[in-house]
């Protein structure tokens, strides 16, 4: 009898134990209400600078950029420049194999001798045709003869005279000068190549006319173009200085668009000062053209426009009272929706904006002020484990 009555209450004990560990668990396990200020992430209202840009990539190049190139064919027989040479205006860059063309020049100026003879024998014959006639010894249509022999011998004397300046000036041509002074920044022909000028003029040498002012040709889309505007301050790095920054100004704004896969761009046209040369010709620009500048600016983080509570988290009486995140303003201006905590609750506040860099926006209206807390980001929503209020559970 002792022993079953022992036995009981082993058991009873045992099922009290267990109900104890079960309830345990399921408190362990359930989540906890804690209050706004530890589940809610703040940022404060602060007052300072903001910019906005538009970014790009473009090319650098010389401002003036001349190909020389030749109007005549011939073989190389002599470079005079070279790779980063600097040349002046005038100066002998290379020069062709005259020997044809010189050739074709003799055989120009034996031509006009010739017809300088003709027309000397056709002047004395038509001299005394006019004399003969005047005798009556000739008839009309013999002086008309030496007259028209006078005028085609003179026209031979100037078709053989223009011939002659021609093939002069092409032997000229065989001796290239630099038309710009400037650097040599590009050379595409060596001694012995022939050039062949029958179609086309080739290009000999590239010179950049002055590389301590560039300039940065970038293309811009057709939704940042009208924010562009002549004389904008740009910043813009390369990747052979990445820890320096470069200035610019916007020069100008080609209206001549460019469409690609249905992309419209517009090249804008960035002015460098790069007295100190050490910009090259062809280098990659990541540019940043500031188009709006405040210099003290009602400013909350963008994240601050991004976050958006649920009805359950703002409560009945907020949730009604909450504007949509992104409408016009009655001013025409776009306004957006915040969130402060109010009594450990979510309170919704309607702000206008204005400008962003992508970090902070501008706020030109509403019921902020600085210093406020605004919410930027739920923790319980953004997973981070034991922050969020909630246990782990195990079934």
């Amino acid at each position: 009898m002792i022993q079953k009555i022992l036995h009981s209450k082993k058991l009873l004990f045992g099922l009290v134990a267990a109900g104890l560990v079960v309830a345990g668990i399921f408190w362990w396990a359930m989540p906890r209400k804690i209050s706004a200020a530890d589940r809610y992430v703040t940022a404060s209202v602060e007052r300072g600078a903001i910019a906005q840009t538009v970014s790009a990539n473009g090319t650098l190049n010389p401002v003036v950029l001349v190909s020389v190139g030749s109007q005549v064919s011939g073989i190389v027989k002599a470079l005079h420049a070279d790779f980063n040479n600097h040349v002046k205006k005038g100066q002998v860059l290379l020069e062709l194999d005259p020997t044809l063309l010189r050739a074709q020049l003799t055989q120009s100026e034996a031509t006009l001798a010739s017809a300088r003879a003709s027309y000397l024998l056709a002047r004395e014959n038509e001299k005394r045709s006019r004399d003969l006639y005047a005798k009556q010894f000739v008839t009309r249509q013999d002086l008309d003869t030496a007259v028209q022999a006078l005028d085609a011998a003179k026209a031979q004397v100037e078709l053989a005279t223009a011939q002659v300046k021609h093939d002069r000036t092409n032997l000229d041509y065989t001796v290239i000068r630099s038309p710009v002074s400037g650097v040599v920044v590009s050379r595409v022909v060596d001694v012995g190549q022939t050039v062949a000028a029958s179609f086309q003029t080739p290009t000999l040498f590239t010179i950049a006319k002055d590389l301590s002012q560039m300039q940065i040709d970038s293309s811009y889309a057709e939704a940042d173009v009208g924010s562009i505007r002549e004389g904008q301050e740009a910043n813009f790095t390369v990747d052979a200085f990445p820890n320096r920054s470069f200035r610019g100004v916007v020069r100008q704004v080609r209206l001549n668009p460019t469409t690609v896969q249905n992309v419209v761009t517009y090249d804008v046209v960035v002015g460098v000062n790069n007295a100190d040369q050490v910009l090259m010709p062809g280098m990659t620009a990541y540019v940043n053209i500031t188009v709006a500048r405040r210099n003290d600016a009602l400013l909350v983080p963008n994240a601050a426009l991004r976050f958006h509570p649920t009805a359950a988290e703002l409560g009945k009486r907020s949730a009604a009272a909450a504007p949509h995140p992104k409408q016009e303003s009655e001013g025409g201006g776009p306004t957006s929706t915040v969130y402060v905590i109010d009594n450990n609750q979510l309170k919704a506040v309607r702000i206008k904006t204005g400008i962003t860099d992508n970090r902070m926006i501008e706020v030109l209206g509403g019921d902020l002020k600085a210093g406020e807390k605004v919410v930027v980001m739920d923790r319980q929503s953004s997973g981070t484990g034991g922050e969020n209020g909630h246990r782990p559970r195990f079934f």
